[in-house]
């Protein structure tokens, strides 16, 4: 699904370099690759960011400019790509969009770890320095290990 964000100025592209492949690279048999457990509906995702961007009433430079990431991620993203993970970040803190109802897989998802949610919760700490949450999540970590039941 092709979206429209700004008209850009098409440069001509350089022609990239034609790659070489040894005996070694081949491709994984479809049988042997591994099954892919879940995927992050990006289409969605951008359906919703443009309905909070239009709500606050912002363009999409705007957007860029206040999640600081780049304005050509979003083009990207109006393309059907999708957004690398650090620019996902930015759009859902940006947002207030939580992420987690985008993603579409065949199994539920399970509870989230103690220890995934501690360690969380301490890096988000902004009376924290991150080496002081780091070594915090170092205690928590060992002390869970050494008191956790069997």
């Amino acid at each position: 699904m092709r979206r429209t964000i700004a008209r850009v100025k098409s440069r001509p592209l350089a022609q990239p370099p034609t790659p070489t492949f040894t005996p070694t690279d081949r491709a994984i048999p479809a049988e042997q690759a591994p099954t892919r457990v879940g995927s992050f509906d990006s289409d969605a995702f951008f359906d919703a960011l443009d309905a909070v961007r239009l709500a606050r009433g912002k363009n999409w430079k705007e957007l860029s400019q206040e999640a600081k990431m780049s304005a050509s991620t979003l083009t990207r993203m109006a393309q059907g790509k999708r957004p690398d993970v650090d620019s996902l970040a930015a759009l859902s803190r940006w947002s207030g969009i939580n992420v987690d109802r985008y993603m579409r897989g065949d199994q539920p998802v399970g509870e989230t770890e103690p220890l995934a949610m501690i360690s969380t919760y301490l890096r988000a700490d902004k009376h924290l320095s991150p080496e002081a949450a780091k070594a915090l999540d170092a205690v928590v970590r060992a002390t869970y290990e050494r008191l956790r039941k069997e």
